[in-house]
């Protein structure tokens, strides 16, 4: 923790406004985050434009085309919340942080909320820039679609909440696991390949992972179609109630990272 962060408050007298400063100040001077979040949007447009020039057919759904991009972008942004969380644990910056701000479940959020909110920013805008570029990239006289058509805005705000919601999540994984590597392995192996396995052995539960939540509910404007007929094809959530899915599943990440931090050592 920077010396101009800890002299934001006096001692023992830190108010939420305090430690999320502080968050701003540590979140702001790490290079490495800037460079991966900007990695993560320029992903997601870059995806965008290629998917654009070779879609063939309008029939398609063209707005959950042009978010592709944003299902990789989700593993970078939760690789950095894992990252922003354990790395005060290897450096040892944690031991400060506590000592100057003691309610641990404060310092927490004050970290899920600056951390989180940056996140829902460059979604947001990586979303809105990728579903415009996409768009721009249609070729064969295919219509790029409009924010005024059905479903179409709410998909593009959603998917950029993601980015905030799987941040968090990475976030809450590490304050409960605390080494890198570790967290990175239960994130990328539970939301990545776990859902692989379960969309094979158990198709009905399928829906209800965040990878499929994102692909089939937030980012979609037309109800997803697959070969089979109805028994071949898995019930999906709708985009609210999948939204609704992702949040809990980041507040209960970090509600148990948060118990666990008050109860451990440094």
């Amino acid at each position: 923790m920077t010396a101009a962060a800890i002299s934001l408050a006096p001692r023992g007298r830190y108010h939420f406004r305090h430690v999320a400063a502080m968050e701003w100040i540590k979140l702001r001077t790490l290079r490495s985050t800037w460079w991966t979040l900007a990695i993560t949007v320029a992903g997601a447009i870059a995806m965008a434009i290629v998917i654009g020039l070779n879609t063939k057919y309008g029939s398609a759904d063209l707005t959950n085309n042009a978010l592709a991009g944003v299902i990789p972008g989700l593993l970078l942004t939760g690789v950095l919340g894992v990252m922003i969380m354990t790395s005060e644990f290897t450096s040892g910056l944690i031991r400060a942080t506590l000592a100057a701000v003691p309610n641990r479940p404060l310092a927490l959020a004050a970290k899920a909320a600056v951390f989180g909110g940056v996140t829902l920013v460059l979604g947001e805008a990586a979303t809105f820039i990728a579903f415009l570029a996409g768009g721009a990239a249609l070729r064969h006289g295919i219509p790029a679609p409009t924010l005024a058509q059905p479903g179409v805005l709410r998909a593009v705000v959603m998917s950029g909440a993601s980015f905030s919601l799987i941040g968090l999540l990475g976030l809450g994984l590490g304050a409960i696991v605390r080494h890198t590597a570790a967290a990175i392995g239960v994130l990328v192996g539970g939301v990545w390949i776990l859902a692989q396995l379960i969309g094979a052995l158990a198709p009905g539960a399928f829906a209800y992972l965040p990878i499929s939540i994102i692909a089939n509910s937030l980012s979609t404007t037309k109800p997803v179609t697959c070969g089979g007929g109805a028994a071949g094809c898995p019930h999906l959530l709708s985009a609210w109630t999948g939204l609704g899915m992702l949040c809990l599943y980041a507040a209960v990440v970090l509600a148990v990272g948060g118990w666990l931090l008050s109860r451990r050592d440094a």
